[in-house]
């Protein structure tokens, strides 16, 4: 009589495990480094309403910048595309213009500045590191040049705009404060349902994809590979233009340089989240915890009073340490 067999064990590749929840861990890790560190401040209710009004605009930027990541391309224009968008809109606010004038002339060079890097980059042949370097040095001498080097202050600034940023939903009191989610969350929000639609749920994302797979056979099989890169330079610029808006309303001001660390914090993200994924592709669901583990540090190391260079420091090192781990995931691939 033959004997039963037993079942065979699934191996666990742990080097898999690792390459697909270590960010998550990682980030883990640091929540309760810093919990444990600020037992009183950190891991409240409006510590975290905090934390997600603070990057709120860099979520916005990185989101909108996973469309064009995941064709394998990158825009380093963003920063001062952000930066040229808020500027546009406080002008003409001094000038006595609507509201929405100036948000849609803000929106408007967005657009414009993402069809001109789609442009090079699809039609031109440029790389995209060139052409968005390129562009990225030619929006921000406009901004400085049409603002003639100044922060254009809240004087300036209409109340109801820069008081959008200080609004939101009232969620309850606390200790006799209200406590409310902030609009400039819930806008990132919305552009994270809507950009995770565009990516996972139509044709228009699956056709980026696989042209981030491979071109060339993306071309073979009827994908209008240099229309799809203009309309995803396109997104990108528009996103970066709204980021630049929430930011002048944020801070009730306008400044040339106010958008310049937005591109590296938001190719940071993207890297982030790619470490999450098996295929170390990008998708804005991992950008959106690329954006939280940055958003973390940021506030941790505020509150600690650690060095703003330090920061720098470590915003490097995870840059490096995303950027190795897709790479040795794609290779083992």
């Amino acid at each position: 009589m033959l004997e039963a067999q037993k079942p065979k064990r699934v191996p666990i590749h742990m080097g898999r495990l690792l390459r697909t929840f270590g960010t998550l861990i990682g980030f883990l890790l640091v929540i309760l480094y810093f919990w444990a560190n600020l037992p009183d401040t950190f891991m409240t209710l409006p510590n975290w309403l905090n934390i997600s009004q603070q990057m709120s605009m860099l979520a916005v930027v990185a989101f909108t910048m996973t469309i064009v990541m995941v064709m394998g391309d990158f825009d380093l224009s963003v920063g001062s595309m952000a930066s040229l968008a808020g500027i546009v809109a406080a002008l003409l606010f001094s000038q006595g213009y609507p509201i929405a004038m100036g948000i849609s002339a803000a929106l408007f060079v967005g657009i414009l500045g993402g069809f001109l890097n789609g442009v090079l980059v699809s039609y031109i042949g440029i790389l995209p590191f060139v052409a968005t370097l390129g562009t990225l040095t030619m929006f921000n001498g406009l901004a400085f040049y049409i603002s003639g080097g100044k922060t254009i202050f809240g004087r300036d600034i209409p109340a109801e705009f820069s008081n959008f940023a200080r609004g939101g939903i009232p969620l309850g009191m606390l200790n006799e404060r209200v406590i409310q989610l902030p609009n400039l969350t819930i806008l990132a929000l919305v552009i994270f349902i809507i950009v995770w639609i565009v990516l996972e749920q139509t044709t228009f994302g699956r056709r980026l994809y696989a042209i981030g797979g491979n071109a060339e056979a993306a071309r073979l099989g009827g994908v209008r590979i240099r229309l799809l890169r203009l309309a995803a330079f396109i997104l990108t610029g528009f996103g970066a233009a709204l980021a630049g808006l929430m930011y002048a309303s944020r801070v009730a001001s306008a400044n040339p340089t106010q958008g310049s660390g937005l591109m590296l914090d938001a190719i940071a993200a993207v890297f982030l989240g790619m470490t999450m994924s098996e295929e170390g592709e990008p998708h804005v669901a991992g950008t959106l915890i690329g954006v939280l583990i940055l958003g973390v540090l940021d506030n941790g190391l505020t509150q600690m009073q650690v060095d703003s260079y330090i920061r720098e420091i470590l915003i490097g090192g995870i840059i490096i340490l995303a950027v190795t781990s897709s790479s040795l995931s794609r290779r083992n691939r």
